[in-house]
């Protein structure tokens, strides 16, 4: 999800936070050129953004950016909506791309900057006090790392928290249960789904089971506690083989998973030769599930599923099969908490935790056929996104993309 330069402005640092959101006609020119924005690096976005969005870089601070609709352009600010990132992430360009549609659809009438603070203290500090300066009305926490660093040290702050791409929060001690509100100033969405509901799409895919490899990022604390440790302990407790893929050091996944991933198919191999019943389990860690070609080129005939539907796609760098989450779904819940709570229709501390039932499954025919492996009819109807034994997509979002020929 490249930005484009269509639409694209340059706005003076004197139009940062603590500015506020000025009339962009008054801040802004068009960008001229072929260079890539300063924000390219960190901050993407779906082609769909330009057609309702102007989207604005700021000279001299390449992690900043504004954002206002087409149909604001030339009016005063109305609310004012900051989103944190911690680090560049293809899962937050997805989340933003649906975050500003949900925004449109709803006609909320607000401008959104967006900060990446790099996973640095400082950083963070300063967006926060420049949100406090600029009369901000509300903050998207996007990711774990970001909602993490935000509980620890902007619980009770003054502005709602809103969270996207942030793992289960009850798991992490963030939320006091599903069904209640925080009541701080933060409204959790999660990622994760019960890990009873989840494993009980896996014993109806593999009743017989006897070897699971989860694969997990050792610096990702959230994915092990949500994602990684829950399903273990669930197939360690009824006499599944579990084996623990972690990468140590995300520069080096390629390397680190190639050769983890051959050595666990030869492992699952002497209880089951022809690895019918085993599976690869890839969690939401960035560095693991990037690396999918990888994960497949060393699989064998196991099975590859994921708990992050966007890693099921056409071609051959796919899972197998999604039960999960999507980003999309996920960001989906928190743009609408975000709009509630800026008019003024809830309080951000009575909303319980946002979470997407059913699950998104998504299927992989083409992966299916290369493996072998077929799948239970529910799982077929079910699944929001299919992709056929070519790997067209025949199914996205629950809506038919095929077409039929003569």
């Amino acid at each position: 999800m490249a930005p484009t330069r269509r639409d694209t402005l340059k706005l003076t640092a004197a139009a940062g936070l603590s500015a506020g959101l000025q009339p962009f006609a008054a801040v802004a020119q068009k960008a001229t050129g072929t260079n890539e924005p300063n924000y390219a690096s960190w901050f993407k976005y779906g082609p769909s953004v330009n057609e309702r969005w102007v989207v604005a870089e700021t000279q001299g601070n390449p992690n900043f950016v504004t954002i206002r609709p087409k149909r604001l352009i030339n009016a005063p600010a109305g609310k004012r909506i900051l989103a944190i990132y911690p680090r560049p992430s293809s899962a937050y360009d997805i989340a933003i791309t649906k975050i500003l549609s949900v925004f449109e659809d709803k006609l909320l009438d607000a401008d959104l900057a967006v900060v990446n603070f790099d996973n640095d203290n400082k950083r963070a500090f300063e967006a926060i006090k420049q949100a406090h300066e600029g009369k901000f009305d509300l903050i998207l926490s996007m990711g774990s790392e970001t909602t993490a660093w935000l509980w620890e040290h902007y619980r009770g702050g003054r502005l709602p928290v809103v969270t996207v791409c942030s793992k289960d929060p009850v798991v992490l001690g963030q939320s006091p249960g599903y069904n209640r509100g925080s009541g701080t100033n933060f409204a959790f969405t999660s990622l994760n789904m019960p890990i009873d509901v989840q494993m009980a799409y896996v014993n109806e895919l593999k009743s017989k089971l006897r070897n699971i490899a989860v694969l997990v990022d050792s610096r990702n604390i959230s994915a092990i506690e949500t994602q990684a440790k829950p399903v273990m302990d669930y197939a360690r407790a009824r006499g599944i083989r579990v084996l623990e893929l972690s990468v140590q050091n995300p520069a080096n996944a390629r390397e680190e998973l190639e050769r983890m991933v051959r050595d666990a198919t030869n492992q699952m191999a002497k209880s089951d030769p022809q690895l019918t019943d085993s599976i690869f389990w890839v969690t939401g860690s960035t560095s693991v599930f990037r690396e999918i070609s990888t994960i497949n080129a060393n699989a064998g005939r196991a099975a590859v599923i994921s708990v992050v539907p966007e890693i099921v796609r056409g071609g051959e760098d796919s899972a197998v099969l999604s039960i999960g989450i999507s980003f999309e779904s996920n960001a989906h819940v928190a743009a609408l908490f975000a709009t509630d709570v800026v008019r003024g229709k809830v309080k951000v501390g009575e909303l319980k935790v946002g979470l997407v039932t059913p699950p998104d499954i998504a299927i992989s025919f083409k992966k299916l056929r290369d493996i072998g492996m077929t799948i239970p009819l529910s799982f077929f109807e079910a699944a929001g996104t299919i992709y056929d034994y070519d790997g067209r997509a025949v199914r996205i979002d629950g809506v038919n993309t095929a077409t039929q020929t003569n």
